[in-house]
């Protein structure tokens, strides 16, 4: 297959895959959800007391299908069922079309239910003003479904098509009341649907993955083989070099993924500050080849189990994806090394920024069940510090957990770069070397987190640069 084929095939499976993951994802959601319905089938809200001192309380317009639905369908779409419940007054309950029930209210002083938040219990209202005394609402006759009485008193109503108002009031339509409310919801369209969308994001699945894999296959046939240190990753305390490599800072011989950056010595004083909306394209690319990389990677976690070998093609394009996210990362926001815009490719070009990894052989069939995620523990620590926010909250009163943003200590650092080169024209060296040797960590634990490797990664930055 041609490349023109596979970069096509990968975008098919991309884009299917993903419609169908989320399709699947949906399908299960649902399906959990339907699983979960309790107290008689029905979803309910919490049961709370809402209080006006006006003559009726009023739910905003129910739309139930919108207009042009036929007045009447031919299934079953669920069941509506209200409770409210007054221990010291006689409540009454009731469900109607929206334009009688503003017939009947028409200049009564009411109160509309906008919202309410549950956790915790805050109702909005609104209150329309008026004079008039509404009559009795039982004594009205176009009301859907009523209760009325003392105590507690259940409404429920199958749901039909068109534009209806709940309305709660006392039994005698006097003003001023306190009741205690609880809604709940069941059909049985949620199961069957669930199962619907499942079975169809599933068979989106069966044909949008082996399209991707066959298209990563086909892209990685193409790409030139890479497990060769080339000039670019010049064992670190070579001797000098000059020419198209002088500058590079350069993996060390001893691990064997070699990641290259070459410090652009003619920077822009202020382009990094629109070098991360430039790169706008290349995150959406790298967006779906993100993807593309966890699938494969899932793919050769199986080959490798049963054959011990990591598919050569998968390799290649899996290392041309880490090979273009470092080529943009080098240039907007993880070093800002060089003001040249990263191609669009996955292979090797005389970009300043490359990564090698060399091409296993063998590889382990037991160490690909743990290495992933149990041996990765401390390095996926310290990543987590070098690339994770520094700032973090609690909300206290909503009692939820809130990631406030802030600066990570890789973003701090080319922050503190590029602020010294707006000022000075000059990247300062040392601080570049450091950079750059975080990155080779990350890179690293990608690697092997992806299976790439069995040596384990080393605790050290790496910094040095050849000039």
């Amino acid at each position: 297959m041609n490349r023109a084929g596979s970069i096509a095939m990968l975008i098919i499976g991309i884009i299917l895959s993903i419609i169908g993951a989320s399709m699947a994802a949906g399908g299960i959601a649902v399906a959990w959800v339907a699983s979960d319905q309790r107290d008689d089938g029905y979803f309910t809200s919490p049961t709370e007391r809402y209080a006006v001192a006006s003559h009726a309380l009023v739910s905003p317009r129910l739309e139930a299908f919108g207009e042009g639905t036929p007045e009447r369908l031919p299934f079953d779409v669920g069941t509506l069922r209200l409770r409210a419940a007054e221990p010291d007054a006689e409540i009454f309950i009731g469900l109607a079309p929206q334009d009688e029930v503003d017939e009947y209210l028409a200049g009564v002083n009411r109160t509309e239910l906008r919202d309410v938040d549950f956790d915790p219990f805050r109702p909005v209202y609104r209150n329309i003003s008026g004079s008039a005394a509404p009559a009795e609402p039982g004594s009205q006759d176009f009301w859907a479904a009523s209760a009325s009485g003392p105590g507690e008193q259940e409404l429920i109503w199958d749901i039909e098509p068109g534009n209806w108002t709940v309305v709660v009031m006392n039994a005698d339509a006097s003003p001023g009341f306190s009741v205690d409310l609880q809604a709940g919801f069941r059909s049985e369209l949620i199961r069957p649907a669930g199962a619907i969308v499942l079975i169809i994001g599933l068979v989106t699945l069966a044909i949008g993955l082996p399209l991707l894999v066959i298209g990563a296959v086909g892209l990685g046939r193409n790409q030139p083989e890479s497990g060769t240190a080339g000039p670019e990753t010049t064992p670190r305390r070579a001797a000098p070099v000059t020419g198209p490599t002088a500058g590079v800072v350069a993996g060390p011989p001893s691990y064997p993924v070699h990641l290259v950056a070459q410090l652009d010595p003619a920077l822009s004083r202020w382009m990094w500050l629109v070098k991360w909306f430039l790169a706008i394209p290349h995150f959406f690319v790298l967006f779906f080849l993100w993807f593309a990389f966890a699938v494969t990677t899932l793919v050769a976690w199986f080959a490798i189990l049963f054959t011990g070998r990591y598919p050569r093609s998968l390799f290649k394009f899996n290392v041309g994806v880490l090979r273009w996210n470092w080529r943009v990362a080098f240039y907007a926001y993880a070093a800002a090394g060089t003001d040249r815009y990263p191609p669009f490719t996955l292979g090797r070009t005389d970009y300043p920024a490359d990564i090698v990894v060399e091409y296993p052989e063998r590889l382990s069939r037991g160490l690909v069940l743990i290495k992933s995620w149990l041996l990765l523990i401390p390095h996926l620590l310290i990543v987590a510090a070098i690339t994770g926010s520094a700032t973090w909250g609690w909300q206290v009163q909503s009692g939820e957990y809130d990631a406030t943003g802030g600066l990570s200590l890789l973003g701090l650092l080319v922050l503190v770069g590029v602020v010294a080169m707006l000022f000075t024209g000059y990247y300062p060296r040392p601080l570049f070397a450091f950079i750059i040797g975080l990155n080779r960590w990350i890179y690293r634990v990608l690697a092997y987190g992806s299976l790439m490797r069995d040596e384990y990664p080393p605790f050290r930055l790496d910094q040095d640069i050849e000039t």
